[in-house]
Order: structure tokens, then sequence, then C-alpha cells
């Protein structure tokens, strides 16, 4: 059929020259996996390919219940952030708030056209015809597409045209939109699933006695509970103070002998001599002193558990009795030719350099493979920094509680030291600190001047100067209104009272410092 200028139309009343546009829309809304990245290829083969100028998708927010602009064309983003209206507000407001749309032949001449982008100017205006159609999604306005045509005086036939022709697009993009809105749900759901089942995994791994939710510690807690029922001779590895005990006694209370003992050895404690006697034991008469039998820590620690601490300090002579002991499963009390079954799950710690020590020819490379049947490496305090502040709270109650004290938190300023610190004691050093914190700590926060001086102290290396007093006493007095404005929830007059000054000088000091107590308001 033909309409009155003699265009060629298809049957559903589009010309057949936009179908091309269509299709070419059709092709970029399809593989859309970005909902704005679309949006701004449809607004931009509309003017490329049909010269509608000022192409504008505007999305109602529903949060806010404002339209706000998605995506447009040829102008900027300071111009975008304006373009904002209320449902009902001006002529795109109208629009989606009744879901019909509207023709404006002549922006100049239209008082509800608010031009709030402020991209038009008077000899514009006159010269701009404005189309606005709505976005529907099951027969819901969620948004409107709008352009800009020059007016001409057959505007009326090309008008209702163009009308035709935008209701297919903005179709096209309510099915865009809810494609990606769908997919994006979908996206969400399995992201809070995993996130889910992580929970629920990390708490089924967490290991009562032990704090940590670091992903370091994590792998620990898992390689824990893949050993914990085995009788695999398990190897704890890691610094000083860092938790072999806690896991040792983990592994103990997870495992099938948790109702038997567990008995742990010092091997660092006690000389070659004492140590060979406390392991094995010995019959009355085996050595000078020996006034009677005395079981040792195997013979004890039968049906459960022997932690042997500090493995890698052991002499020669008693390495090759542990080497006999863990391969036959059999020893002898001194002084005994007795052989004695030995029914234990045996954990060893070191934090030695057994590789080396092997190599250097300090320990025996048959025990070594022995002992190190699975090894579980607990990490420094250092490479686990997500977890400091966990223990340090926990340390804070369980010492307040001893000492009955009140304190109930800790300031920012406190919470950056530790987390700065490099802990080379590592946990047993963190709980030394805290409980010294609690001790001098008179009020119901442990700020930085509780801390150790070893804390407060940075590192220099050679050539490096110290902060001046000028800059220290700056860091004081930021640290002290970034804690009043956590106390206050961000309120700069609750602040000035809570430190007892103006609040002149605190929105100086705040201005000064960079400070945003918008940050520290409840959301």
């Amino acid at each position: 059929m033909k309409d009155d200028s003699n265009t060629v139309l298809a049957d559903d009343g589009l010309a057949l020259q936009d179908l091309s546009c269509l299709y070419e829309i059709t092709r970029n809304l399809a593989s859309a996996a970005k909902l704005q990245v679309c949006l701004k290829k449809v607004v931009g083969i509309l003017v490329r390919m049909k010269g509608m100028e000022n192409g504008t998708i505007t999305i109602v927010n529903p949060v806010s219940r404002e339209l706000e602009i998605e995506v447009a064309h040829g102008i900027t983003a300071e111009a975008r952030n304006r373009g904002k209206y209320k449902l009902g507000e001006g002529i795109t407001g109208k629009v989606v708030a009744t879901g019909e749309p509207i023709i404006v032949p002549q922006i100049g001449e239209e008082p509800l056209f608010l031009n709030r982008t402020r991209t038009r100017g008077d000899e514009q205006k006159k010269k701009s015809s404005f189309l606005c159609v709505p976005i529907k999604a099951d027969n819901q306005a969620i948004g409107a597409l709008s352009v800009d045509r020059i007016y001409t005086q057959g505007f009326g036939s090309q008008s209702e045209q163009d009308l035709r022709f935008l209701t297919v697009v903005s179709s096209l993009i309510a099915q865009t939109v809810k494609r990606v809105q769908a997919v994006n749900e979908e996206k969400e759901s399995l992201l809070l699933e995993n996130q889910q089942l992580k929970r629920e995994l990390a708490a089924k791994n967490r290991i009562t006695g032990i704090i940590g939710n670091s992903s370091r510690m994590q792998e620990v807690f898992e390689m824990v509970h893949r050993v914990a029922n085995s009788n695999a001779t398990v190897l704890l590895r890691g610094q000083s103070g860092t938790g072999k005990t806690l896991v040792a006694k983990a592994l103990h209370h997870n495992s099938t002998r948790a109702e038997g003992p567990f008995i742990v050895v010092n091997c660092s404690a006690l000389p070659e001599n004492l140590l060979e006697s406390e392991l094995f034991g010995h019959e009355k008469g085996a050595f000078t002193g020996a006034h009677e039998r005395k079981y040792g820590r195997f013979e004890q620690a039968n049906g459960g558990t022997l932690f042997l601490d500090e493995i890698g300090e052991i002499s020669p002579a008693v390495q090759i009795k542990l080497l006999n002991v863990i391969q036959e499963r059999t020893f002898q009390r001194l002084g005994s030719s007795t052989l004695l079954k030995s029914n234990i799950r045996l954990v060893a710690a070191t934090n030695r350099d057994l590789e080396k020590a092997v190599e250097q020819g300090h320990f025996r490379e048959d025990l070594y493979y022995r002992l190190n049947v699975f090894p579980v490496y607990l990490p420094p305090l250092c490479e686990r920094r997500t977890d400091i502040l966990l223990l340090a709270e926990h340390f804070l109650e369980r010492y307040s509680k001893e000492n009955n004290k009140t304190i109930t938190r800790i300031s920012t300023s406190a919470i950056d030291l530790l987390v700065q610190y490099h802990w080379p004691g590592n946990v047993r050093e963190l709980q030394n600190c805290m409980e010294r914190a609690v001790l001098i700590c008179d009020g119901n926060a442990i700020t930085s001047i509780h801390l150790p001086p070893t804390l407060q102290r940075p590192e220099l290396s050679d050539g490096d100067n110290p902060l001046s007093l000028a800059a220290t006493v700056e860091n004081f007095e930021r640290e002290l209104l970034v804690d009043a404005l956590k106390q206050t929830k961000g309120n700069q007059t609750k602040a000035a009272k809570y430190l007892d000054t103006s609040l002149r000088i605190i929105n100086y000091k705040i201005h000064n410092y960079g400070i945003d107590p918008k940050q520290f308001k409840v959301k």
C-alpha cells in the first residue's frame, strides 16, 4: 500500500526503507550482554540511519521512582545527570505516567517541554520537533524513548510514520531490558547461592577454638577436615606462634580418636637422655635414678594422639628410635627387651626448614619422609591480615572478662596500627599485645596509646627520617576526628560535643584533613 507522500509501506505500516534500520537495531539488541552498551548503539543507529537527533532513553529508577537518563546521544554526562523527571512531570514524565506516546511539533511552543538537560537553545527549539514513546514491559511503562526531528511543513504524516517506527523500536528495547534483567537476576541469584554455599562450607570447615575467616585459614581448615579421620601422620609446618598446637588439638578432637588421650611432648624442652625416657618410658634400674617403672608418652597416648612439638630439635639417636616406632609401630622401654605395640595417631610440628636440615645432615632423610606424609602449612599472621581484627576482638573480650573490665571496642587508630604491623611473633604476639592493652586501659576503648611501642614506631630504613612533631600531631588529630564521627554516626554537632570543642573548629578540621562525614552515617 501507499500513503499520501507515495512512500512504500510494509503490511505493518512501516516504510520498507525502515526495515534495514530495524534489522541493525534488532541485531545489536539480540547480542546484548550489557544493557547500557547496546542501548547506546540503538540511539547511535537512530541518528545515523534515520537522522533522529538527541536520541535519549530514560528508565524509571526502582528506588527513587524518578525517570533517569540511561543513555543519550551527543550530550555530556553533566547534562544527563540534570535530566531527571518525576512521573507525570514534563513530556517524558507524562508519557511514562500515561503509557501513551506524545508528539510535539515545535519544542519552543510547548510549555510542558522542560529542557532539563539544557542542550537545546532558543533557535533549536523553533526548528525541532519532539517525539516520545513509552517503553513497556508487561503492559507497564518502565521508561521512554525520545528523539528530535527537524520541523517541516509536512511534519504530520512523517511524524505518524516515525511514531509507528519508534513504537516498534521501544518494544524491542523493552524485550531486551526484560531479557538482560532476567539474565542479571539469574547471575545475581547464582552469585548469592555461591556465596551462601561458601559461607556454609566455611562454617562447616571452621574449627572450634581457631579464629580465622581468611582464605589461607580456610585452606587449613579444609586440610584438617580431610585428614582428621585417617591414621596418617601429619606434619604441621609454620613459624612459631601460628597456632600449630591448636591445629594438632583440632586434628585429635575431630577424629575417631577424640575419646582417647591427647598427649603433648615438647621435644626442644628436654635433653636427649630425658627425652628418650619421656617418649618410650623405662624399667626400674634402667639407669641411675630410675627407682621405679615409668610409662612413656607412647604408652600414655595409646588409643589417642601423640603430638611431638618442635620435632626438628631431636638428636640423631632419638631420630633412629623414633623412625623404628613409626615404621614398625612397636617400641621398647629403656632397660627392657619386651616389644610393646603402639596404637597412636602421630602429629608432629616444627618451625625449622627440615629440607635444609636434611641437606646439611642434621635430620635423617628417611625420618623426614616418614613424618611428611600429610604436611599442613600454617600461614604467618602477616599473610592473613583480614584475621587480625577478628583475633584482636577475641582476645579483647577474653581478657576484659578475666580482668573484670568493660572495654567494648578498639579505636580506629589502634586498628590501623594492628593491621599495619608485621607481627613477627604471629598470633602469640598479638595475644600478648591485647592482654597488655586491656591491663593498662582505663576507658571503654583500646586506643593507640595502649599498644606497645613496637607497634607505634614505624620501621625506618637507612636515611629515612622519623615523622615530625607536626605530622604526628596531625595524624593523632585525624584519628580523634574519625573516631568521634564514628561514635556520632557522622553528626558533626555531636562530634564537637564529644570532643569538647566548637562546631566551627570541627568543620575546619574536617575540611582541612579531607574527611567525609557522610561515610559514617547509618545507611
